[in-house]
């Protein structure tokens, strides 16, 4: 048994916690989980059932939607996120496309031309509009809808709750505001927008409006980062592969990496009601491509 973690925030590692996984299916790359408030899973793949769900104890429930580089609904899923009111948001980042959905698939919102990656306006890959390799996506408390234009574009997009544009902000670079790779975006309860700048080794904090606040540097390839009232938690892809917990005033609270029993790809998480943490792994066959489960002591 591997034991994660420090004082309250001790965790029992469940490496093999998908246990009743279909006959003959293999889950890919695991790019991200979402929990909704019945504590179900959502886990977004990159295989051929590419959006299922799960119990807390690893059970299957179900699945919909195809992926394929020609027609399929999906191309190379990125992101998941959860609403207040449970519809599922997906981030694809080979579609351009961020979309929402209900429990059943049906699609909600498009935000996006599936397909059709808007055209960088400069050669160093800023300024662009909606969408060139999104890669996440979080709701304020109002929610409005704040998007990780990551590969292309180096942007940040917001919507209004209704999905029309209202503001873009960031360019390549090193500086505030600046970005290499955004990964994933995160809100907290403050409205406070979380960046993770992950080849630029920080985590990037915005108001509303794209005003820079301050970064958190003690991180290694920040990948994804999610939130418990006043608890962040920072997925690292750097150092190691591993997760840090923080408080949302960035005192680091505990942090594990580089230990090959608790995480070998880790790429996104979220946590359940009783505070377990899922990551979602996307490295080579045998070694990630999992959903690790954290249980908490």
């Amino acid at each position: 048994m591997t034991i994660v973690g420090e004082g309250k925030f001790q965790y029992e590692v469940d490496r093999d916690w998908l246990r009743n996984k279909p006959a003959f299916w293999e889950l890919g790359q695991c790019a991200d989980v979402g929990v909704d408030s019945k504590d179900r899973i959502w886990l977004f793949s990159r295989s051929k059932h590419p959006v299922t769900c799960w119990s807390t104890d690893g059970q299957f429930i179900g699945s919909w939607g195809d992926l394929g580089l020609d027609k399929g609904e999906f191309r190379v899923p990125h992101g998941v996120f959860i609403d207040g009111d449970d519809h599922i948001w997906l981030a694809d980042h080979q579609t351009h496309q961020v979309t929402k959905h209900n429990e059943n698939g049906e699609i909600l919102k498009e935000l996006g031309v599936h397909g059709y990656a808007s055209i960088t306006v400069t050669t160093v890959g800023g300024n662009g509009l909606p969408f060139n390799n999104p890669t996440g996506l979080a709701t304020a408390t109002d929610g409005r809808l704040f998007v990780s234009d990551g590969y292309g574009n180096r942007r940040v997009h917001r919507f209004s709750s209704s999905g029309e544009l209202e503001h873009s902000w960031g360019e390549a670079g090193t500086g505030p505001g600046q970005f290499s790779i955004l990964h994933k975006v995160g809100v907290d309860k403050n409205n406070k927008v979380y960046i993770c700048d992950r080849e630029n080794n920080r985590i990037q904090i915005f108001d509303v409006d794209g005003n820079y606040l301050s970064e958190w540097n003690d991180v290694v390839g920040p990948g994804d980062i999610f939130f418990d009232d006043e608890i962040a938690y920072v997925v690292e892809q750097g150092g190691g592969n591993g997760i840090s917990i923080w408080t949302l005033g960035g005192e680091l609270i505990t942090r594990w990496r580089g230990n090959a029993d608790a995480c070998q790809a880790a790429h996104g998480g979220s946590f359940d009601s009783n505070g377990n943490i899922y990551v979602a792994e996307i490295g080579e066959p045998g070694q990630g491509q999992r959903v690790t489960k954290f249980s908490l002591i």
